[in-house]
């Protein structure tokens, strides 16, 4: 480390294979002035890219060309008044205007909007729900006035699997894991006093998902919010509950029909209102590889988006409002290939 801390960032990354207007942007992580911490963000963001597949070949004789590429001990392409890509010389074939593209641009290898956290922070919501629909609502609340821009709902047991709170099967599990919600009174009472119309509000709900995300507009609707402006996530996602969480009620193909169901319906009435997470979480909790879980959630979106178009659905009507979720280990530079390639534009905020 004490070698690469002397480092600079245009010393390092010309490896990377990145143009001129990129490596500037990534000084900027070098204005640390640690410089072991500098020196490890510079690391870990080169590391990321060269896991990139369009990238791999642009360390094939890297060696062999470096005497020709350095002058008086510096490289050529690296001196302020060079404007050609450092990728031309090994990567003939690749666009930077396709492959790399801008940012808020496919393929979103620079960030799925323009001027990302810098122009509108992220939406923060701690996950919460417990015991009574009360006991969750002053939690809400609590939240709310701490400085929390959005909710984050959290479902018991019994409400997952489509139980009410008094079902024998419910006993021992209501209130522990999240919030009973056994009708539309405890909906009402769960949002009371907070405005649906100005909160996003996120549920973590599957298989009846349907019946929950109907009582939430509902309650919306009594407070006078206009579903066409509320907004929030649904997770919704029946797919992942089959191949991990296993918190299923009905067969593939009804739970299927009913996922759909809520598309159209978002598509017509509430357009804001992200009518499922495809979510790659549950897959990785269940011990699947970064590289599986990838695999499993994408194949998961292509198969929602194949079963909206069978529908009827038009493409561009209802992909905005997929959202995807995935874990974040200490390996999430594996992911960068496979997202990257495939344009998963990670959760909406």
């Amino acid at each position: 480390m004490g070698c690469f801390a002397e480092t600079t960032v245009c010393e390092f990354l010309p490896h990377a294979g990145l143009s001129h207007s990129i490596r500037i942007s990534y000084e900027r992580f070098a204005s640390d002035k640690n410089a072991d911490h500098r020196a490890l963000r510079i690391q870990f963001f080169a590391k990321a890219l060269r896991k990139r597949d369009r990238l791999g070949k642009a360390y094939a004789g890297a060696d062999a060309r470096e005497e020709s590429r350095t002058t008086n001990g510096v490289h050529d392409d690296i001196r302020p008044s060079d404007s050609e890509a450092l990728h031309s010389a090994d990567l003939p074939d690749w666009d930077p205007d396709t492959d790399l593209g801008q940012p808020g641009e496919p393929p979103y290898t620079r960030g799925i909007h323009a001027t990302m956290h810098r122009g509108r922070l992220w939406t923060m919501r701690q996950f919460a729900g417990f015991g009574a629909a009360e006991d969750t609502n002053q939690r809400f609340r609590y939240l709310l006035a701490q400085g929390q821009s959005g909710l984050s709902t959290a479902f018991d047991l019994p409400t997952l699997m489509g139980y009410d709170s008094d079902h024998p099967l419910s006993e021992g599990e209501v209130g522990k894991c999240g919030v009973a919600i056994s009708s539309l009174a405890d909906m009402e009472v769960l949002f009371d006093q907070i405005p649906l119309a100005d909160v996003t509000t996120s549920m973590t709900i599957n298989s009846p998902a349907a019946v929950i995300w109907a009582m939430y507009l509902a309650v919306a609707e009594k407070q006078g919010a206009d579903w066409k402006k509320i907004s929030g996530t649904l997770q919704n996602d029946i797919l992942k509950e089959y191949i991990a969480q296993k918190e299923y009620i009905y067969p593939p193909e009804p739970s299927m029909r009913l996922v759909i169901d809520t598309f159209e319906f978002g598509v017509k009435n509430t357009p804001k209102f992200n009518t499922i997470s495809i979510s790659g979480y549950h897959i990785r909790e269940a011990g699947s590889t970064a590289i599986q879980e990838l695999a499993f959630t994408l194949r998961d979106g292509m198969e929602y988006v194949e079963w909206g178009l069978r529908r009827g659905l038009e493409i561009d009507e209802f992909a905005p409002q997929l959202s995807f979720f995935f874990n974040a280990h200490s390996d999430f530079s594996k992911r960068l290939p496979s997202t990257a390639r495939h344009g998963a534009s990670g959760t909406k905020r």
